[in-house]
């Protein structure tokens, strides 16, 4: 789960890392009022939306007047802010924060996140502060600083050192910068992240360290253990559809192709995109309905797939252990009945009570295609959607 720029600054505020004075504003009015409560002679106007590359878009403006900021935070509240992670759609901006400006001497760069080669934090920094990080790796890789630390041990204050001195800090910069580290990391376990981002990290010309912005993610699967994190959440942010899957406890994440897939277990949803892809077509999403789904569940599933636009077809792949291949297919028939199946459905089905599941596929009347194999399927699903019809197609049932 993200969350915004002025929640991460909020949180990381509690634990002791150093964040410019600042508030949100919803309207031009508001931005006015938290404008005069802060010290000028500079105030920073930033749009808050769940992605980056906000300031070469036109999202962060420095002003030097209440009355600048006012300005500022008019045009830019409403306005359809496009970076180079929202897609050429943009995301509208409901929301600015405003903070206290800084007087910046250098700019580093930040960041803790789960290792997934060790299960260990790693910490990622860099002298390079402001830039993509993916840009500094790719063109400057002697410029990244990485310290991984043992899983399940708390980060040591020789760790943040280590980082430290590669940043080229010195003196009380170091006490500092050691101080900070290790908020950070506390930050992280305590709320179960899994990625801290400054950037950047800030040395003013008063040789002060400050967060001049930062960038929060939460894991999923441990926010039941947080709902004052939860209850952060953006649904303003978030595709529209995998708000509607989160309802019903989907484990669904939209893609940009037009082959929808409704499978169950994430390794086999992942074989099944893969598939899909060797086979010539393009995944419209990933969607894990879990092993233990009922029909009522598999229905709404196939509905929440069906409803997104740019599905021309939809592929179920669904190997029956806990779950049976009967309740699979009423709940596919039953949603099927009820939207009006007007596209190409290929089902594969294997496991338990798989010949009944058949059976109900046979019966329903409905124009589906059966597979075999997974391969089979994929090609059945993408010549479908391509128009190309096959002379293996097996229908189970007439429109």
């Amino acid at each position: 789960m993200n969350i915004h720029e002025y929640q991460a600054k909020q949180i990381l505020r509690r634990y002791g890392v150093p964040v410019p004075r600042g508030d949100v504003a919803h309207t031009p009015a508001e931005a006015e009022s938290v404008a005069e409560e802060l010290d000028g002679p500079v105030w920073v106007v930033k749009a808050q939306i769940h992605a980056g590359g906000r300031g070469k878009a036109g999202g962060v403006k420095v002003c030097r007047s209440v009355k600048e900021v006012v300005a500022t935070a008019d045009k830019m509240l409403g306005m359809r802010l496009v970076t180079h992670q929202t897609g050429p759609e943009g995301k509208e901006v409901k929301r600015v924060y405003i903070e206290q400006g800084s007087e910046i001497a250098r700019e580093l760069y930040v960041a803790q996140l789960i290792d997934r080669k060790t299960g260990g934090i790693a910490i990622i920094a860099s002298t390079e502060g402001g830039m993509d990080i993916e840009e500094v790796a790719a063109n400057t890789p002697d410029k990244i600083i990485k310290v991984l630390l043992p899983p399940a041990t708390p980060m040591q204050s020789f760790h943040a050192r280590k980082v430290a001195f590669g940043l080229g800090l010195k003196d009380r910069e170091v006490h500092k910068f050691v101080r900070l580290l290790v908020a950070m990391n506390k930050a992280f376990v305590e709320n179960d992240a899994s990625l801290i981002e400054i950037n950047p990290l800030v040395v003013t010309k008063a040789n002060k360290l400050i967060a001049l912005d930062a960038k929060m993610t939460f894991d999923d699967n441990a926010l039941f253990r947080h709902r004052d994190i939860e209850d952060l959440r953006d649904n303003d942010e978030a595709d529209p559809l995998e708000v509607e899957a989160a309802r019903h406890d989907l484990n669904y994440v939209k893609l940009e192709g037009d082959i929808g897939c409704m499978v169950n277990g994430a390794g086999l949803a992942m074989s099944t995109m893969d598939i899909i892809k060797l086979y010539g077509g393009k995944p419209a999403n990933f969607m894990d309905i879990a092993g233990a789904a009922t029909k009522e569940r598999v229905a709404c599933a196939f509905k929440l797939i069906f409803s997104d636009p740019e599905v021309k077809g939809i592929l179920v792949n669904v190997f029956g252990g806990m779950m049976r291949c009967n309740s699979i297919a009423e709940g596919i028939v039953g949603a099927a009945k009820e939207v009006g199946l007007d596209r190409p459905l290929v089902v594969r089905l294997e496991g338990t009570n798989v010949d009944l599941g058949r059976e109900i596929l046979q019966g329903s009347g409905l124009p589906i295609i059966t597979a075999s194999t997974l391969s089979d399927a994929a090609n059945k699903i993408v010549a479908a959607v391509n128009g190309q019809g096959s002379a293996n197609n097996n229908h189970v049932g007439r429109a």
